[in-house]
């Protein structure tokens, strides 16, 4: 397989302890897509029902390859430009909480 590098924030902390990324608090997807529109959701996020299924590979920590909250001050043409994010729960869905409106 071939391999690029891209450089993306991280994901610093994820509170989401449902989501089959999520291992130790920290999210380890290759990268995760936040949002639509209107709301800085995480898309990434997937609950896992039986937490011995979660994300086995906690050396990668993730980034955030696209985000599509054109609102956010930190959105530059659908790609995050904050320094690194922080998901966690707004009400019940997972979400962006580095999210700032401009």
């Amino acid at each position: 397989m071939k391999h690029i590098e891209i450089i993306m924030p991280q994901v610093k902390a994820c509170t989401a302890q449902a989501c089959g990324f999520n291992k130790d608090m920290g999210c380890h997807a290759r990268a995760i897509t936040v949002g639509d529109e209107n709301n800085p959701g995480c898309d990434t996020f997937f609950a896992v029902p039986d937490i011995s299924a979660h994300a086995k590979s906690v050396g990668r920590v993730s980034g955030v390859g696209a985000c599509k909250v054109a609102d956010c001050k930190f959105n530059d043409d659908y790609e995050c430009m904050a320094d690194e994010i922080i998901v966690g729960f707004n009400n019940t869905k997972a979400s962006c909480q580095t999210y700032v409106h401009q």
